[in-house]
């Protein structure tokens, strides 16, 4: 469980795409500012919004082994060596839950339709898979790439959010442009009153 909020700017340090050996998945390694001795193996931590499992670890980084489910259902299997990666370590009792509640199990793939600058602040427009659309309303909460965001307008597939500078320069978001495609996570709370509400109809 996540909390939206990232600690960390990870760097992709190496991609083992094998199918056979020790292991048939992806390995992934990244580097980052966490004290490694403090992550144990089998931790998770979101990785621009997707939980992976730690497996092994260095001196300053660590390793993780991506299904291919997740490298099609996210933007993980676009991922290239010296890529930077938004990470949360997972939430524990004594954290703030500062954004709001993050699973790390990616919903899907969004797109960047647009970007402008307003007052200093960011505001992007993205476009949604049609199967999403039902989770995503003004002022609520969405994940973008493992962020914690406010949705501030929504026009059919298509919604809007404001990046202010500190989040911009704090995560991987202020280098998105039209076009980039980012992971989405609907609000687990809208989710479950979905299913619900579908359920009393039947």
């Amino acid at each position: 469980m996540f909390t939206g909020i990232i600690t960390d700017i990870g760097t992709i340090k190496a991609i083992r795409r094998e199918t056979g050996g020790e292991w048939g998945d992806t390995r992934m390694e990244v580097t980052c500012s966490y004290d490694v001795q403090t992550i144990d193996i089998g931790a998770s931590i979101s990785h621009s919004g997707a939980c992976m499992t730690v497996v092994e670890k260095g001196a300053d980084w660590y390793g993780f082994d991506v299904s291919d489910e997740s490298l099609s259902k996210t933007t993980m299997g676009a991922w290239n060596v010296g890529d930077r990666v938004n990470l949360e370590r997972a939430l524990t009792g004594a954290d703030e839950l500062g954004g709001h509640i993050v699973t790390g199990h990616v919903d899907a793939v969004g797109t960047v339709i647009a970007r402008r600058e307003i007052a200093g602040s960011l505001n992007f427009r993205f476009r949604a898979p049609e199967a999403l659309a039902f989770g995503i309303a003004p002022k609520g909460s969405i994940t973008l790439d493992g962020v914690s965001l406010t949705v501030n307008a929504v026009e059919g597939v298509e919604f809007e959010v404001n990046i202010i500078p500190h989040t911009a320069d704090a995560t991987t978001l202020g280098k998105l442009d039209a076009g980039d495609q980012v992971n989405l996570e609907i609000d687990v709370i809208a989710r479950y009153v979905a299913r619900y509400l579908a359920n009393m109809k039947t």
